[in-house]
């Protein structure tokens, strides 16, 4: 278990030393992410990824990952990233953000790279990559910045 001293490649510190336990499991708790397939395949203070395996529900009318599955997982991974560093007895809500859509979503899965960039106490700036895995390496699908509030109140 990873305790408040620990941190995470951002170096930043969490403000919960029950952090990575709350983060898990919130997000089991959200049935959106499910109903998807995501799941965390990493977790660090300050950093989420969260995989999305190709499954034809998830898909547009080419065959590529709908972007709003593209947008889902981007959107999920930078609030858990933020939640990380947030304090005991706080949740997470997203308040804004902008995504670019940069090659059309393919490959085995998409993995959202959600870090943090600027921990605030009541704004967390983030962003998050998504890439699709391909046989051969990755495709950059995705860019985008967002703004995280930390809700005092609604623990996750």
């Amino acid at each position: 278990m990873t305790t408040a001293l620990q941190t995470g490649a951002s170096g930043f510190q969490p403000r919960d030393p029950d952090w990575e336990a709350r983060v898990r499991a919130s997000f089991v708790r959200q049935p959106y992410m499910a109903h998807l397939g995501a799941t965390i395949s990493h977790l660090a203070p300050g950093e989420m990824d969260l995989t999305l395996p190709f499954a034809p529900h998830l898909t547009q009318q080419h065959g590529f990952f709908h972007a709003g599955s593209t947008t889902s997982i981007a959107d999920s991974a930078a609030g858990y990233a933020a939640l990380s560093l947030f304090p005991k007895g706080t949740g997470v809500l997203s308040t804004e953000f902008k995504i670019n859509l940069l090659n059309p979503g393919r490959g085995r899965a998409l993995v959202a790279r959600g870090r943090v960039i600027k921990p605030g106490r009541t704004l967390t700036i983030c962003k998050a990559d998504v890439f699709g895995l391909l046989d051969e390496g990755e495709v950059h699908v995705a860019t985008g910045l967002f703004s995280m509030i930390c809700m005092e109140g609604m623990e996750d």
